[in-house]
């Protein structure tokens, strides 16, 4: 994902698009009366909070690091795991505001289930990075992968309004580097004959494993790009470096990596979605779409009981004739793979979205799944497979 922390905070302040600002260091009272204003006393909204009120990097005092910058501030040589008030004399007009992990999290499990609905092989690398295999999937070797590139940045955009970077590669180790060729928002395709030209010319510090002391240590050995590193003989890295290490970077240096894309032995979520034969319309296909929206809801349920899960966060998607995307979600209390508690949930999400469009897909999702006999906070609610009543406190918009 592109500066993927300032670019969850651009979407809650869009003023600030174009601006040097740093993400980073806790919440500060400082934070609070940007929330506040000047009064002090009702919350503002935040795209609507003046430029000019937020606190600016030079006025920051303390031991923070930065988390990640906005492209605008990066160049200025501002990067993430920077102290900020190292960042402060090389930027001090950036704005600077607090990591709000609930937020990043949220947009992270986002992300990473919009991948998965198109390309299920995913690892998990982290809040804003993933491996993803394209072998098996339709359409994957299209172009060199860059046609199902451009659907997953596509829908990662609908669906978050955030953008990322992709790299294409036959393995991880190239896929990792060619993700950083093109930021933000670039597709990158890298083939086995592009080594030569696309990838020794690069620093041994773009090696994914090779940190500081190590390319320190190349570098007092004069080797600084991955092609010298490619042209010394195993042996002698062998003898500098170890057996296993320098074995691996002679290896790595060659494009070499047969490393697998190991998906999460736990499910992230489980979702059921249909795209309607036409677009239906939320009052005048009332029926349709209740119908619909019901046996979406058992479906999921049925899913989650059949696999021994249970969930927390109900969601919706829409896809409204415009092909524009609309997702909600709800955290229950209690865990749940009832099918009533679900609709009821997801219902609610429903009254969140506008339904003045004709729908063309109606999505249900269960996220922040446990193993029953596994929930951390007690039993789960007990479980239906099917929406037994009519009740109209139960009943969605439509």
């Amino acid at each position: 994902m592109d500066a993927f922390f300032a670019s969850v905070e651009l979407l809650r302040y869009p003023q600030l698009k174009g601006l040097p600002v740093v993400i980073g260091g806790g919440r500060r009272k400082v934070d609070e009366l940007l929330l506040r204003g000047p009064d002090g006393t009702e919350e503002r909204e935040r795209r609507f909070i003046p430029v000019e009120d937020f606190p600016l990097l030079k006025d920051y005092v303390g031991r923070g690091v930065i988390t990640t910058a906005t492209y605008p501030a990066r160049q200025f040589g501002v990067g993430s795991a920077m102290g900020m008030m190292k960042a402060a004399r090389l930027c001090p007009q950036a704005i600077v505001l607090p990591v709000d992990f609930d937020e990043v999290r949220r947009f992270s499990r986002l992300f990473k289930s919009t991948i998965t609905d198109i390309a299920p092989v995913m690892q998990d690398r982290g809040v804003d990075e993933v491996y993803i295999d394209f072998t098996d999937v339709p359409g994957g070797q299209r172009e060199g992968g860059r046609v199902l590139a451009r659907l997953i940045q596509k829908s990662i955009f609908d669906v978050t309004g955030l953008t990322c970077s992709i790299g294409v590669a036959p393995n991880r180790l190239l896929a990792k580097m060619a993700s950083e060729f093109n930021k933000p928002n670039g597709i990158s395709i890298v083939y086995e004959d592009d080594l030569q030209t696309k990838i020794w010319p690069l620093n041994v510090r773009k090696i994914n494993g090779i940190g500081p002391k190590a390319g320190e240590k190349l570098a007092g050995l004069g080797i600084h790009t991955i092609g010298e590193l490619a042209a010394q003989d195993p042996q002698w890295l062998i003898a500098r470096f170890g057996k296993s290490s320098g074995a691996w970077m002679h290896r790595v240096a060659w494009g070499r990596d047969d490393s697998p894309v190991v998906t999460e032995s736990e499910p992230v979520s489980m979702s059921r979605e249909t795209t309607f034969d036409r677009d239906l319309h939320a009052v005048r296909d009332r029926a349709e779409l209740s119908a619909i929206f019901t046996d979406l809801c058992e479906r999921v349920a049925g899913d989650l009981q059949r696999k021994g899960y249970v969930g927390k966060t109900i969601g919706i998607k829409l896809r409204y004739d415009d092909f524009k995307i609309a997702t909600r979600d709800q955290t229950l209390d209690r865990y749940t793979q009832d099918a009533a508690t679900i609709r009821r949930t997801a219902g609610l999400c429903l009254k969140r979205v506008p339904l003045d469009r004709k729908l063309r897909l109606l999505g249900v999702r269960v996220g922040t799944l446990e193993r029953v006999g596994e929930v951390p906070d007690g039993p789960p609610e007990p479980r239906a497979s099917r929406v037994r009543e009519a009740d109209p406190h139960t009943r969605p918009l439509f």
